[in-house]
């Protein structure tokens, strides 16, 4: 008997068969399916029979054997509780409250201290009006579990409830000895306020603030207070809760209600007087709601000046706390004293800000750090300059600021700059070229030459501006922007020839970061001096430089706008797009040729005697093609395909298959002799000859 056959498939090996097809059933089954299915073919629960007891016998049979059942259940296990609490219900459904009794009591010999067990057995004795017994029991209950709120809540709710007010406030107070949580206060407050007795809530109030002396306590009092229009009881609380907690245990939120308080009976100078009271005393870390009050109060009731006081205050702390947490925040201080700057005619203390905050300078020689430090020094010298007038302070920050500055490492081209504007608006002419000089000298910028040459611009000393230029192409000569505005600058004053030497010398530099920017410059310039030989001069030493497509794109547009003749220009501009075509397809620069057939299509559209057919001839074809990456997988692209090319490739195919059919040609000639010579041999041998 094979492995197969054997139960399960599963041989000796205890192996599981192979399965030879792995391939998916034709009929799927989901899991849904299965449980639809164990669901539905799953049997009914059986349920007991309801009984009927038609006379006493069968209910003493009955209640004989339920009490049977309950018993053997609870002497199995006697710490179920559950167990008893059903077996007294039942005999309580069953009338039989004496029965229900002994079962609570024999539940609490088990287990003294379970509550549910006491709420049970007083809700029996409550339903069944045997009010001493409940009474009896919640004593029993209360004395053994104190800490338990919830039998100290029944038994004040049914002394109440049976009109024993005397009773129910012996009981609080019993309660109270204990110093529960605040809402057992509360509930005897309330029930003092129910039947009219305030001395006594106030007593109970007393009580209650030196049991929990919380500033919600006191906040709880005063608002009892206020509720019965007893203002200067509530200012003495107010007064009492301030003493008593001190300034360790202080919460801002008394000083607040307090405050409120006056304002509610229009007493706008008291609140005022509380709220500065709190804010010199509390520390600032707890008094951040203190202060929001405060506010809103002095934009309600306040004067202007009162207001920004207040509001300025507020960010001050918000400053201080945040620089006491880090001293190098700049922006920070930078808010800071342009929050002094703000409150008008107060310099000394805008100075003493800015003192301490230049004194923070960063640690390391970044120039990222330094750069929003360096912007205090520029605020400050501006703030002595405008504001305070003091000039000559402002010269001393200047020089302070450049003297601290490691000019070897990095320097800040805007501080030298700002520093001689500041010499040029007090008529120093002569400091202001010194101090450019001196950055110059130690450090120099694009940005100095470019600040330096436009004051002096600004000063028409145009020889310094030559200078300027001068040493600023000595510096940096691959700035082609310098040399183009060194050369407008030139052509401005009417200075042809140094414009054109200048181009020409700028041109001949090695290396140049946009040299099309100069080259364009150079051919816009030739071009306005109606200088058109030499114009298409510089067209060819460009393009013998590059072969850019805009290249001989402006070369043909030139064409077309410098001839008289419109069929000259035409020719000319077309002579121009033939080589530029014939060179981009010698280079294979596809998209270069389409960009320059699409311009070309343009200028003869824009011309009468303009030849659209022909370029349209030259026109590609878009195609799309495939090939093959690194990682072996195909991307599809776009191409385009030109007419001339397809010629030629025409061409080369005929070529190559002449090639080929040459090739075969000659093997088969060669084949022939070698046949007819292995012939001959043969015969020689069936002759007799070797």
């Amino acid at each position: 008997m094979g492995d197969a056959a054997k139960p399960g498939g599963y041989g000796q090996s205890a192996r599981p068969p192979k399965i030879k097809n792995k391939s998916a059933a034709a009929v799927q089954i989901t899991a849904e399916q299965l449980i639809r299915e164990a669901y539905e073919r799953q049997g009914s629960v059986q349920k007991a029979p309801r009984q009927k007891v038609l006379d006493g016998e069968e209910l003493s049979d009955y209640q004989m054997r339920r009490r049977r059942e309950f018993e053997e259940g609870v002497r199995k296990n006697r710490s179920n509780i559950a167990e008893w609490l059903r077996y007294a219900s039942w005999e309580e459904s069953q009338n039989e409250v004496k029965r229900a009794r002994s079962i609570y009591e024999r539940a609490l010999d088990v287990d003294s201290r379970n509550q549910t067990v006491y709420i049970k057995y007083a809700e029996l004795e409550m339903k069944n009006k045997n009010t001493n017994s409940a009474r009896n029991l919640y004593d029993r209950a209360v004395t053994i579990l104190p800490r338990v709120s919830q039998f100290w809540y029944r038994y004040t709710y049914m002394e109440e409830l049976l009109g024993n007010v005397d009773g129910a406030r012996e009981i609080f107070n019993r309660w109270m000895q204990w110093e529960p949580e605040e809402e057992a206060w509360s509930a005897f407050i309330k029930f003092e306020r129910r039947y009219g007795e305030t001395d006594n809530a106030r007593a109970v109030f007393e009580r209650f603030v030196f049991v929990h002396p919380e500033s919600k306590t006191w906040l709880k009092w005063a608002k009892f207070e206020e509720d019965l229009v007893e203002p200067d009881r509530v200012r003495d609380i107010f007064g009492r809760a301030i003493d008593r907690l001190g300034e360790a245990f202080m919460d801002q939120h008394i000083f607040i209600s307090f405050a409120k308080f006056e304002v509610r009976m229009k007493e706008v100078e008291r609140a005022r007087a509380i709220y500065k009271y709190a804010l010199e005393r509390l520390p600032k870390a707890k008094s951040q709601a203190l202060y929001n009050q405060y506010t809103l109060f002095e934009k309600q009731y306040g004067e202007r000046e009162e207001i920004e006081d207040v509001v300025a205050n507020k960010r001050r702390m918000q400053y201080e706390a945040t620089l006491k947490h880090d001293a190098h925040d700049y922006d920070t201080w930078i808010d800071y004293v342009k929050l002094e700057e703000s409150v008008a005619g107060n310099f000394d203390r805008t100075r003493d800000i800015y003192e301490r905050a230049i004194a923070e300078h960063p640690n390391v020689l970044d120039k990222r750090l330094w750069r929003r430090y360096i912007y205090l020094w520029l605020y400050y010298a501006l703030f002595e300059e405008t504001v305070a007038k003091d000039v000559e302070r402002a010269r001393q920050v200047y020089v302070a600021c450049v003297g601290l500055i490691p000019h070897k490492q990095f320097t800040f081209a805007k501080l030298w700059l700002q520093y001689a504007w500041f010499e040029i608006r007090q008529g120093d002419v002569g400091a202001a070229r010194r101090g450019l000089g001196q950055a110059l000298g130690m450090c120099p910028k694009d940005k100095l030459f470019r600040g330096y040459i436009e004051l002096e611009l600004e000063l028409r000393d145009f020889d310094r501006v030559r200078t300027l230029y001068s040493k600023y192409v000595e510096f940096n000569p691959t700035n082609c922007a310098t040399w183009v505005e060194f050369a407008k600058l030139e052509a401005a004053l009417h200075e042809s020839e140094r414009c054109q030497a200048l181009f020409e010398l700028a041109v001949e530099q090695p290396t140049l970061d946009m040299p099309e920017v100069l080259w364009k410059a150079y051919i816009d310039f030739e071009y306005d001096q109606g200088d058109y030989d030499k114009t298409r001069e510089l067209y060819g030493r460009l393009l013998a430089l590059t072969d850019h497509v805009k290249v001989w794109i402006s070369l043909a547009r030139f064409e077309l706008a410098v001839a008289d003749d419109p069929e000259s220009r035409l020719a000319a501009a077309r002579a121009v797009y033939e080589r530029a075509y014939s060179r981009l397809k010698e280079l294979k620069l596809t998209e270069e040729r389409l960009v320059l057939l699409e311009a070309w299509r343009e200028a003869e559209m824009s011309e009468p005697q303009g030849d659209v057919a022909a370029v349209e001839k030259k026109m590609p074809r878009r195609v799309r093609k495939r090939r093959k990456l690194d990682d072996g997988s195909l991307e599809e692209y776009f191409d385009y395909v030109f007419p001339d090319d397809e010629e030629q490739g025409a061409r080369f195919k005929l070529l190559a298959k002449a090639h080929m059919w040459k090739q075969k040609a000659a093997a088969a000639s060669v084949s022939e002799p070698i046949a007819a010579t292995e012939s001959a041999s043969e015969n020689n041998e069936e002759d007799g000859y070797e």
